[in-house]
């Protein structure tokens, strides 16, 4: 029997969806590192929204695989794209101006196409898919501005542990494609769960959660962070990978940033470069090239 077609339209508002999911998570972590430490913070992101997804399982009457091997890979998928990345980029926010952090997580799309193009030999370099990286790129400078580019060279911990979030992020969308066949829940749940399991010990010794006491704001967006920026976005992610493939889904990082302006440009009253509009249309584009395969030509018999 042959594969169902992808609907591209469904895929591509996922795609946004996603993004959107992501793009919050930035405004979530800055107020939540506030009065949450960052291994605290991303323990309990971690743990909510695992058993978020637990109890959704459950509630469809499935249940997560049992065997040692598929638990190895969400031990190894939880270290790229839960426990490692998201400590990081909570350490780095506590001191690293937002702008940039943004612009260095975005290169998680080039990372992808590198490391699957040029490594594993799985992404043909295609003139299409450089074009998208490089439109994408380009959209991002202009959508936060030039002037946010200024602060590289300072702070370069929390720069480095950002690009190292990326490069994990990168990593992870490439490693995703082994749960090809598997309900998208089941790894989400599974990592998230194993990624808890990594983070709520290395809490207890290193930041003793139970002497906090943490904001409203903190807690609210903790909640936020967990089930919209994870147990939801972790869903809709691990579907991507199997519909778009790795490097078409880390695309959304690139609209995760106009996402993430319009975000504070709403709620915290942050102004936007003159040259947002342009930088808008190059990161659609961007995104358009890395995502949607170009037409097979039909050869006539």
């Amino acid at each position: 029997m042959a594969p169902a077609k992808t609907n591209i339209t469904t895929e591509l508002l996922l795609l946004l969806t996603l993004a959107t999911c992501w793009g919050a998570s930035y405004s979530f972590i800055r107020v939540g590192v506030t009065t949450i430490p960052p291994i605290t913070l991303i323990a309990a992101r971690t743990l909510i929204a695992g058993l978020v997804l637990l109890a959704v399982i459950r509630w469809r009457g499935l249940s997560l695989p049992k065997d040692a091997a598929t638990w190895r890979r969400f031990l190894v998928q939880s270290c790229l794209n839960s426990a490692i990345p998201f400590t990081l980029i909570a350490w780095a926010e506590q001191t690293l101006d937002a702008g940039l952090a943004t612009i260095l997580n975005s290169t998680t799309p080039i990372f992808a196409f590198l490391i699957a193009a040029i490594l594993l030999r799985t992404e043909r370099l295609t003139g299409r898919k450089l074009f998208g990286v490089i439109a994408g790129m380009a959209g991002i400078c202009l959508i936060i501005g030039f002037d946010a580019l200024h602060g590289v060279g300072r702070q370069l911990p929390a720069q480095f542990a950002v690009v190292a979030a990326s490069i994990c992020y990168a990593s992870a969308a490439l490693f995703g494609r082994n749960f090809k066949g598997l309900d998208p829940m089941m790894p989400a749940a599974g990592s998230l769960l194993c990624g808890a399991a990594l983070l709520v010990p290395a809490s207890v010794v290193f930041e003793h959660p139970w002497q906090l006491a943490p904001s409203a704001a903190s807690i609210l967006s903790l909640l936020g962070l967990s089930i919209i920026s994870t147990a939801l976005a972790f869903s809709i992610y691990f579907r991507l990978i199997q519909a778009l493939g790795s490097v078409g889904t880390t695309a959304q990082a690139y609209l995760r940033v106009p996402i993430g302006v319009g975000i504070g440009v709403i709620f915290l009253g942050e102004p936007v470069s003159s040259t947002a509009a342009i930088g808008l249309v190059c990161v659609v584009a961007g995104v358009m090239a890395m995502t949607i395969a170009p037409r097979k030509k039909v050869i006539a018999g």
